[in-house]
């Protein structure tokens, strides 16, 4: 039975590009904070390892998990599939660790929906403006200006699900979104009082989607 002791289970999704995957990286390096490593069907990029970045699986031994029901929550993702795996998050928790999820709002909701018996602190990076987000893509390992492209028409339907999470963070610094994201964790945790201004994100979200 999860108790006090337990770990937080904290989930950052964003747009592709937003940054979540370098937050969820640096959160890391807290005291007793872990990364829950998804499996995933897509190729390693060349910087990525297998066992420590992702767990890469053919499109066969993925559906073999869901058959079985191994997930707490998967998605499929630009023709490839992501999930994580039940039995290693527990006992992480279990043990006191607090576990990053580096997640798309799809995997979210599906971890929201377990209703599991542990906090749950959700955040939605989102990048400054639709300018800065697309020459990030462009410059990232997507030499091809169509895939980053497709990107960003997957952001415009990907930003209407901020409304789920429990807290939206722009991303127009890295150390301060950082920063942002870890006291609010922290504050969370320890029922501290909270620095968020719920309509300042509202309305830059208005012009993100406008």
């Amino acid at each position: 039975m999860p108790s006090e002791q337990d770990g937080v289970m904290i989930i950052l999704s964003s747009p592709s590009g937003a940054g979540k995957t370098t937050l969820v990286k640096m959160l890391s390096k807290l005291h007793n904070f872990e990364i829950s490593i998804s499996h995933t069907t897509r190729q390693p990029r060349h910087n990525e390892s297998h066992n420590k970045d992702y767990f890469f699986v053919d499109e066969k031994e993925f559906k073999r998990f869901i058959k079985n029901e191994e997930f707490l929550e998967y998605a499929k993702v630009f023709s490839n599939f992501y999930g994580t795996t039940r039995t290693p998050v527990i006992n992480k928790l279990n043990k006191g660790k607090n576990v990053l999820f580096d997640i798309d709002w799809q995997g979210a909701d599906q971890i929201k929906n377990k209703n599991l018996d542990y906090k749950l602190i959700s955040f939605f990076i989102l990048p400054p403006s639709k300018e800065i987000l697309f020459e990030r893509l462009s410059n990232r390992d997507m030499r091809d200006k169509l895939i980053a492209e497709e990107r960003m028409k997957q952001f415009s339907r990907d930003v209407l699900h901020w409304i789920n999470y429990d807290y939206v963070i722009i991303n127009d610094s890295i150390e301060t979104c950082y920063s942002k994201i870890k006291n609010l964790i922290h504050a969370e945790i320890n029922n501290g009082s909270k620095d968020y201004d719920a309509e300042y994100i509202r309305n830059h979200i208005e012009k993100l989607t406008s």
